[in-house]
């Protein structure tokens, strides 16, 4: 049993050690695989890497051989260049070289006319010695004659030019103190032309009187009524005149105070319109119709306020501005004027750094006068500051009331710019009426009082009568002349005649010379 044992155990011990050995073959055997392996992997790496050089070495070269064209065509480019500029540098050498010629030769020419002037100068230095010699004898020759020194002739000769430049500056003074007084001139002139390029106002042409339109002329007889009572009535209940002539369906309203001549032209028209015209349904009407105007006068009067932006206006003042829609004064309606004078000045005052709030207030009231003139004693202008007091208005406003027309001294900027703004409103070409008649006769005086003067060719009267243009016969006057002209055609229209705004006197001369070549 033991020699089983130990059999077995040597049968296992060589068993172990046989397959030890196998392993350590089969390992030499997969170590040998791998480093052939690794030898093919070598040899194919030592090929690439040998491609790889000669690929490398081959575009060097090519990169070499390109470079060396470019940088051989650079050094043909660059040799072109100084080239170039070696030929230019040549040609102006040589430019140089020729202005340097003319250069020395001018010095030479400038030389001897150095010398030449020496010489006249030296010759006209003596001949003005001479000359101061003989003006010394003259001199003393005049002054033995007039028995006056050089000294008390020029002393004699300068009190009569100050004398008349005394007159000169005294009359420029005076003109234009009258402008600052009217028109602001000292400011007011660029105020104004910016005012009047940012405001237009529409124009008014109406008259002191109404047209009614009729749907025929069988109403005429209804309107007069039996034995005219309708007329009557109507006469009676609105205090106007009502004319019906021959005029085809229209019948005249006439009245001095607007509010009735207006009270009576809607009560006229709603009758028209209703038919039922009797002196019962007449006053019902009127009644009526005055109940609307006034509201309508009353909102006139809020929107002109809402307008100008103003707050804090007394409710009877509103209502009066609201009348002045109805108010004409030479065919220029009164609100609308106000308006315009408010935006005028405001926008001056806006100009001046003003209050321009105070500014267009004084604009709209300074004609309020105008909206009760036809029921109260007294000019506008006094009603309008007693208005203007009682309703406790500021100062400025009351003093541009009484001062707008001049009556009273202005003692402010705003009352001179209201005064201005009024004054343009009033005297623009087109807003006042003018007839037909009057127009022409102004005009034909104003080139009367130019074609008085000696020397004047022509007399044109343009721009609505507000330019007089003068042309003169350039032989008889210089262009002194031609000032002193305008100035005495000036004042002959001022001290002559009457018109609003002003008129601008040009005087023309003009020398035409020609010639025929052949």
């Amino acid at each position: 049993m033991r020699e089983i044992l130990t059999y077995s155990a040597l049968s296992g011990i060589a068993g172990f050690a046989i397959g030890i050995v196998i392993m350590i073959m089969l390992s030499k055997l997969g170590l040998n695989r791998d480093q052939q392996k690794a030898r093919l992997i070598m040899e194919e790496a030592a090929i690439k890497s040998e491609n790889m050089v000669r690929q490398a070495v081959l575009d060097g070269k090519t990169q070499v051989y390109e470079l060396k064209l470019a940088a051989e065509k650079e050094i043909k480019d660059r040799r072109s260049e100084v080239s170039d500029y070696e030929n230019k540098l040549s040609r102006r050498e040589d430019n140089l070289n020729f202005r340097d010629e003319g250069l020395t030769h001018k010095e030479k020419q400038i030389e001897e006319k150095n010398k030449q002037l020496t010489e006249k100068y030296s010759v006209l230095e003596r001949l003005e010695k001479e000359l101061q010699g003989k003006i010394d004898g003259q001199l003393a020759e005049l002054e033995r004659i007039a028995n006056m020194t050089v000294n008390e002739a020029k002393k004699e000769l300068m009190e009569v030019v100050e004398k008349r430049m005394e007159n000169e500056v005294t009359s420029y003074i005076k003109e234009q103190e009258d402008q600052a007084r009217s028109k602001a001139a000292d400011v007011a002139r660029n105020i104004i032309g910016l005012a009047i390029q940012r405001y237009a106002q529409e124009e008014a042409t109406e008259r002191t009187v109404s047209v009614v339109s009729l749907p025929s002329e069988e109403m005429k007889g209804r309107i007069i009524g039996r034995e005219g009572r309708n007329i009557r009535a109507i006469e009676q209940a609105t205090g106007v005149d009502l004319i019906i002539d021959d005029t085809p369906e229209a019948i005249t309203v006439s009245c001095f105070d607007p509010i009735r001549r207006e009270t009576a032209r809607l009560a006229l028209e709603t009758l028209i319109k209703d038919g039922r015209i009797q002196p019962g349904r007449i006053e019902e009407v009127v009644h009526k119709v005055q109940a609307e105007l006034k509201e309508t006068i009353q909102k006139a009067g809020e929107e002109a306020i809402f307008k100008l932006g103003l707050h804090k206006v007394d409710r009877e003042i509103v209502h009066l501005i609201g009348r002045m829609k109805y108010r004409y004064s030479y065919g220029q309606n009164a609100l609308q004027h106000s308006m315009e004078v408010a935006h005028l000045t405001g926008m001056m005052a806006a100009e001046l750094g003003l209050n321009q709030q105070l500014a267009k207030r004084a604009g709209l009231l300074h004609d309020i006068g105008k909206s009760v003139d036809f029921e109260m004693e007294g000019t506008h202008i006094e009603i309008g500051a007693r208005i203007a007091k009682k309703h406790g208005e500021h100062p400025v406003v009351i003093n541009a009331i009484e001062s707008h027309h001049g009556e009273v001294e202005s003692n402010s900027i705003i009352a001179t710019l209201v005064a201005a703004a009024d004054t343009l409103s009033a005297a623009r070409p087109g807003a006042r009426f003018e007839s037909f008649e009057n127009y022409i006769q102004r005009l034909e005086q104003l080139e009367k009082i130019a074609t008085s003067f000696e020397g004047v060719d022509k007399v044109f009267a343009i721009q609505a009568g507000r330019e007089i243009r003068v042309m003169v016969v350039p032989d008889k006057l210089d262009d002194m002349a031609c000032h002193r002209m305008a100035r005495a055609i000036r004042e002959k229209i001022e001290n002559e005649l009457t018109y609003p705004g002003q008129i601008k006197v040009t005087v023309i001369r003009e020398v035409r010379a020609s010639e025929l070549a052949k």
